[in-house]
């Protein structure tokens, strides 16, 4: 009887999870899949749903996956939801020059990405790189932007005499992980020695604070020094199987390569340093994350300073015991916060 017990639980239990894999599966059988030609490359995106669009920008090492459960929840609550592999990401296409990975070659493919969708405005929502992204996206183009929903990177104010890599590596020195990722081709062959599947599980499960600091000449335990042989509950095997099938044919350069023009980013901002992000915002992010436990930015989020640069910041989460991938490992509350955001906004959208 304990037996046939252990099995009818085990049998219950495989049930349960072929239910809940089965509906996901016909979640994700919802978004649709197509190549758009935007700036010069053929961009891939990820779309469901009707209404005024909602462009998710996903950051490193992550592809438009990462919005899976905010494309599902927003698209069902009556928004367009589109999420592409942003360039050098995926299905995306990834030029070989390091200096093609600008924040305005980026933007500019989000300008013409809007373009083809039709419409003039968006509700914009990223995370990582793609906030940093969106930030540029905020200044240079801010009429296009409806509200912005801004996931663990705040706006970085641009210094105007210190480069912005120089800043970091003055403060936490040549081991910074930013730094270690500058030199082209190095990271990529440390990166390689581990693979794929390391460095994504790696980095996707860390929950360490910030600064990340890597060894000498070598990935080593990267971002994530505590790294559990069991993934987390919100990130499946599949999940990162997902990652590894499309990093393992990319590799990493394409996303490197953002790290690489920061310094360049800083020199081609000039004319916009001291300017103010006007575009109406949200901020969220975990109390463990990397990056609002490094660089000072605690004090800058809450002290003031924030809100100088962006003066329609209309409100800051801190998420309780929460590390950086705060859309995967909260992605109910990451939905609901998005939209009751954007809906205050959506009676004048234009779509």
């Amino acid at each position: 009887m304990i037996v046939s017990g252990t099995m009818l639980n085990l049998a219950s239990l495989l049930t349960v999870q072929s239910q809940w894999q089965r509906r996901r599966e016909r979640e994700m059988e919802g978004i649709k899949h197509r190549t758009v030609e935007v700036n010069g490359i053929k961009m891939h995106i990820a779309e469901k749903g009707h209404g005024p669009v909602v462009l998710f920008l996903h950051g490193f090492p992550e592809l438009w996956y990462s919005w899976r459960q905010q494309i599902v929840a927003l698209s069902a609550l009556g928004y367009h939801a589109v999420a592409p592999d942003l360039r050098g990401y995926g299905d995306t296409e990834a030029p070989t020059s390091v200096s093609s990975y600008t924040a305005f070659h980026i933007v500019g493919d989000l300008v013409a990405l809007i373009d083809s969708l039709g419409v003039d405005q968006v509700f914009l929502v990223a995370h990582d790189w793609g906030a940093l992204i969106a930030w540029y996206f905020c200044m240079f183009r801010p009429h296009r932007i409806k509200a912005y929903v801004c996931l663990s990177v705040p706006f970085l104010r641009r210094h105007p005499n210190i480069k912005t890599v120089d800043g970091m590596r003055a403060m936490y020195g040549d081991d910074y992980y930013i730094c270690r990722f500058q030199e082209p081709g190095k990271m990529e062959a440390e990166m390689a020695e581990v693979g794929a599947n390391y460095v994504l599980k790696n980095i996707l499960t860390t929950r360490k604070p910030g600064p990340p600091i890597f060894p000498k000449g070598e990935y080593g335990t990267g971002f994530n020094p505590d790294m559990s042989d069991t993934l987390p509950p919100w990130l499946s095997q599949q999940d990162l199987d997902y990652y590894v099938s499309k990093f393992e044919k990319t590799g990493f350069t394409g996303g490197l390569n953002y790290y690489r023009n920061m310094n360049l980013n800083w020199e081609l901002t000039a004319p916009w340093s001291g300017g103010k992000i006007k575009v109406p915002v949200k901020f969220i992010t975990g109390e463990l994350d990397m990056v609002y436990t490094s660089l000072n930015m605690k004090e800058y989020i809450h002290s003031g300073g924030f809100k100088e640069d962006v003066p329609n910041l209309e409100e800051v989460i801190v998420q309780k015991g929460v590390a950086h991938f705060n859309n995967q490992e909260t992605p109910e509350e990451i939905s609901n916060h998005i939209y009751h955001f954007i809906k205050k906004f959506q009676c004048d959208s234009k779509h």
